[in-house]
């Protein structure tokens, strides 16, 4: 790293701000090669602390350059480390939330990207969000809403809808483009909380769409996890002739997968997966998932109007 990022910083603190054009040198500077260490990410989220104007331009090149080192960072690419994910969080974090919607924005495209990551990274996210709406306060509450004002505590706007809906649906998490019990279940308690408040309209899509999903969207294709991933990648990356070192790398990775890759690329084999009857099937609700909604249904005796429509949408089926 050739730029003085400390420098940069204080220059930021000495106005609070970055311009285009240093944003610019940045990026022709610190990132000729499109690779981040730890070392330049702390600088960069050090130079984000003291800039109290942050730009578009800014914003991106914060949100591309820690991002390419959470994601990147460590073996194999595209899986965030459990360390990692440790460290972002407590890099943002300040007293349990985050200051600014360039964080935020930050940790929502890593979930977006990500291949896999800890759970608590996307958790660590919706809380904010969830925390934002309750209170009334937080980084999506940095913004005037379309009407010029902002939204008291109890209400969501427009902007959180498209942030909850790209959290839940990413691709990184315990169940990876596809809405978690835990996900469904911070969905019925920002309804409850945000019953009588004047919410976007895409309040009441969201929560019927994302609380559909978990209990009838197909979860028969989710990608192999980190560690399984990493085993794959070694296994492929071994170029060695050696006839009994490949056949104790199959056997380490398993006949199994192995099989399904082949199957998968070459075709024939084993009868094809049936796919729509998967699908088919995990649209049934099960007895548990039949319980969960009752009870959350009827915890306040009422079927308010939101439970209406998810039931009706559910019905259809």
């Amino acid at each position: 790293m050739t730029i003085n990022f400390p420098e940069l910083a204080r220059q930021a603190a000495a106005d609070g701000a970055i311009t285009p054009e240093e944003v610019l040198g940045l990026r022709r500077v610190a990132w000729p090669d499109g690779r981040i260490d730890q070392t330049e990410a702390e600088a960069i989220l050090a130079i984000n602390d003291v800039v109290s104007a942050k730009s578009a331009e800014w914003i991106d090149f914060l949100v591309e350059a820690v991002g390419e080192y959470v994601l990147s960072g460590t073996e194999p690419k595209g899986y965030v480390a459990d360390t990692t994910a440790d460290w972002l969080i407590a890099r943002l974090d300040r007293d349990g939330r985050l200051d600014s919607q360039a964080e935020l924005e930050l940790l929502v495209r890593v979930l977006e990207k990500a291949l896999g990551t800890p759970d608590r990274l996307k958790d660590y996210a919706l809380a904010q969000i969830e925390r934002a709406v309750l209170t009334g306060d937080g980084p999506t509450r940095d913004t005037p809403n379309q009407n010029g004002g902002t939204l008291s505590a109890g209400s969501i706007t427009a902007a959180e809808c498209t942030l909850l809906r790209r959290v839940i649906f990413a691709s990184g998490g315990d169940r990876p483009a596809a809405v978690s019990q835990r996900e469904a279940e911070m969905l019925f308690r920002l309804k409850d909380a945000t019953l009588a408040a004047p919410n976007a309209p895409e309040w009441q899509r969201l929560f019927v769409q994302g609380v559909g999903n978990y209990l009838q969207g197909w979860t028969g294709g989710r990608a192999i996890n980190r560690d399984r991933a990493a085993e794959l990648e070694t296994f492929m990356n071994d170029h060695t002739s050696s006839l009994g070192a490949f056949f104790g790398r199959m056997s380490r990775v398993g006949a199994k997968d192995l099989r399904s890759a082949a199957h998968d690329a070459l075709g024939g084999g084993a009868a094809a997966r049936d796919y729509a009857a998967e699908a088919g099937a995990d649209g049934a609700l099960t007895a548990p998932e039949q319980a969960w909604l009752d009870g959350h249904i009827e915890a306040d005796g009422c079927t308010d109007p939101l439970e209406a429509a998810l039931l009706a949408f559910l019905a259809e089926r």
